[in-house]
């Protein structure tokens, strides 16, 4: 113990006491730094833990959405609502009206009236459109300007892909009015001209033109920026020019194309299938 006290060296007795007063110095700060180390470890655990540390906080909870309990595609083959024969790939159609199928003469019947879009040109005359029927039709002598053939654009559709056995073709004859003005267009059996051709021949199989049971002039309103659709039925049977008596039975299975031809217009085209039993 003396040799604490009194240090016992070559050296004065003053550096000895220096040199323990450093290492007790050193061993002091190594105590606090220790000592600093383990409380901040600590208190980082615990707002880790808890969650209530904003330099860590704790990651949000995502809950999934409901899942979809309906099919992924609604639409029918085609493009086409298969529901009511209003329109193809650019809407739908809903109402009733009248119209007779006697399924002779020209073949055909017509829809009634009803709203809803126009079919598949619809979109192009800014809005939706409506369905129509002979009942729509304008006075003779209307004062309405005709349709200009820039503004007013015709097409044929065909409401469904393919037609069982007993089931009634129905064509679709939309005008969509891109203008800024009201116009009325003839949808005639003899203005607007429907003829279906079976897709192996060359000779046309049936054609609004050759008997029709209508008036020869379908004359209707197309409102500016929206479009109409004219729906014609098919029985299936053949027709003859002038009235004159038909090929006996009516159109077998396989693929036809329809042709619709207006003064002034471009032809458009569509098909449709008859399918076999």
């Amino acid at each position: 113990m003396g040799s604490l006290r009194n240090p016992v060296g070559p050296l004065p007795s003053t550096i000895y006491w220096r040199r323990r007063a450093v290492l007790l110095s050193v061993l002091a700060l190594l105590a606090l730094l220790i000592a600093w180390v383990v409380s901040s470890g600590g208190g980082g655990g615990k707002n880790g833990a808890d969650g209530t540390n904003d330099k860590n906080p704790s990651p949000s909870t995502i809950t999934p959405g409901p899942s979809g309990s309906g099919p992924a595609i609604s639409q029918a083959p085609g493009g086409r609502d298969e529901s009511t024969p209003g329109g193809d790939s650019g809407g739908t159609e809903s109402g009733s009206g009248s119209g007779s199928d006697d399924g002779s003469g020209d073949g055909s019947s017509t829809s009634g009236t009803g709203s809803g879009s126009g079919g598949s040109e619809g979109a192009a005359g800014g809005g939706a459109g409506s369905g129509v029927g002979q009942d729509d039709t304008l006075p003779a002598g209307s004062g309405l300007p005709n349709c200009a053939v820039g503004s007013v654009k015709l097409t044929v559709s065909s409401f469904r892909n393919g037609y069982g056995p007993g089931e009634t073709p129905a064509l679709l004859l939309t005008a969509a009015n891109s203008s800024g003005g009201d116009c009325k267009v003839d949808l005639g059996p003899k203005s607007a001209v429907l003829t279906i051709t079976e897709a192996a021949e060359d000779d046309e199989y049936w054609s609004s033109a050759d008997c029709p049971k209508t008036a020869a002039s379908l004359v209707f309103r197309v409102p500016a920026g929206s479009s109409i659709t004219y729906t014609v039925k098919w029985d299936r049977k053949p027709s003859a020019p002038q009235c004159a008596t038909p090929p006996a039975g009516s159109a077998g299975a396989g693929t036809y194309l329809v042709e619709l031809a207006a003064p002034g217009y471009a032809k458009v085209q569509t098909s449709f299938v008859l399918e076999s039993d």
